[in-house]
Formats: structure tokens, sequence, C-alpha cells
């Protein structure tokens, strides 16, 4: 394909996809925040479990401002490639968000 062939090029309902992907990740991370929220709260109330409750929160809101932007992005018609440094943040705020999770859990 030449790149006047790809600059004209319809994104057709990609956009749309990835908007959706994107919102099912947060409301996933979001359903792990509160389960994960609600465990460390109903437990001992131990320092450990605060602290973890506190990291998760941050993670989530972290992931959630990513998770913003990029659906703003994805708004014009042709968006921009998510840089590399927002996809590590973005997949690292997820791992260490089932992590944490976990360790509140057990």
């Amino acid at each position: 394909m030449t790149a006047s062939g790809a600059a004209g090029r319809d994104a057709g309902l990609q956009p749309e996809r990835t908007r959706l992907a994107w919102r099912r990740t947060t409301l996933a991370c979001s359903v792990t925040a509160v389960l994960a929220l609600r465990t460390a709260l109903r437990g001992s109330g131990s320092a450990v479990e605060v602290l973890g409750a506190a990291v998760i929160v941050l993670i989530w809101l972290v992931f959630l401002g990513i998770a913003h932007r990029r659906v703003g992005q994805l708004a014009v018609a042709r968006p921009p490639g998510l840089a590399p440094r927002a996809a590590l943040a973005a997949v690292a705020c997820t791992v260490a968000l089932s992590v944490f999770a976990v360790a509140v859990i057990f």
C-alpha cells in the first residue's frame, strides 16, 4: 500500500471497538478495586490492609487517567497510536492492581 493509500484509509469501526475495549478494561479494574477495598475495609483494619487499600485506589486512579485520556484521543477521525510509555503504564497498573487485590484478599 502506498503512503497516499494509507493516509486516505477509512478507520471504520476500529476506533469504536478500541474505545469499548478501554471502557471494558476500566470497568473490570473498577470492579477489582471495589472488591479489594471492600475486603480490606471489612478486615481487621490493620495498617497493612489500609495501606493496601490506599495503594489500590492510587493505582486505580492512575489507570482511570490513562484510560480517560486514550478514550478522548479516539474521538478524532484519525486517532494517534498509543504511546509506548502510556501502554506500559496501563499494563503496569492492571498487573499491580491485580497483585494488590489478591494480596488484600489473602
